[in-house]
């Protein structure tokens, strides 16, 4: 599988050769079980884009497609500086990289926001980006569940976003969960405009 192909387009939207290819470095990391599982396994949280085989990558392709047109608007646009703006989208491409673990575990890992960016810090000595680049990309990852903070205990095991680049990733996430923004995707899972 040419896993850095699944995102080609969304890889498009990097800019900075550095950041596009730390973020291929780290597509080609992930597991395999990524590709192909559904965004939600009960399509509670997710519109009928994100559930079935690869609904997952739909999800982030949308996300990351909220992005992209929120980007366009100069009035939003315009507050991030280019380099925010290829982070974010890395950040968006690999915000659920890890969502059931490592090694593919039965259920969704609530940690998994944490997961992912202590695997980029893993892989660090791999990526092209700068350690404050990196810092950005990871702490955008690990806030981007939002105000869904507590685990199934009630423990508080995820931080609240707190930067303006953090809100923008979890808006993003957001909307591509929501079952009122609809987004027709192709036979290649690619969002069709």
């Amino acid at each position: 599988m040419n896993k850095e192909k699944i995102y080609e387009k969304e890889l498009e939207y990097i800019k900075d050769d550095r950041v596009r290819e730390s973020c291929i470095t780290m597509i080609n990391l992930l597991p395999e079980y990524i590709f192909h599982e559904a965004a939600s396994s009960t399509g509670k949280y997710h519109p009928k884009y994100a559930l079935g085989e690869g609904g997952l990558v739909r999800h982030t392709k949308a996300a990351v497609r909220f992005a992209h047109e929120l980007f366009e608007d100069p009035c939003i646009g315009e507050k991030y500086t280019d380099k925010e703006k290829d982070l974010i989208i890395m950040g968006l491409i690999l915000h659920d990289g890890l969502k059931r673990g490592i090694k593919e575990e039965k259920y969704t890992r609530f940690d998994h926001p944490i997961l992912m960016a202590e695997y980029i810090e893993i892989n660090k000595d791999k990526l092209s980006i700068s350690d404050k680049e990196r810092e950005l990309v990871c702490s955008v990852i690990k806030t981007h569940m939002g105000s869904w903070t507590t685990d199934y205990q009630g423990n508080e095991v995820l931080e609240r976003p707190k930067t303006k680049q953090q809100n923008f990733v979890h808006m993003c996430d957001y909307l591509a969960s929501r079952k009122a923004f609809l987004l027709e995707f192709d036979e290649n899972n690619n969002v069709i405009c």
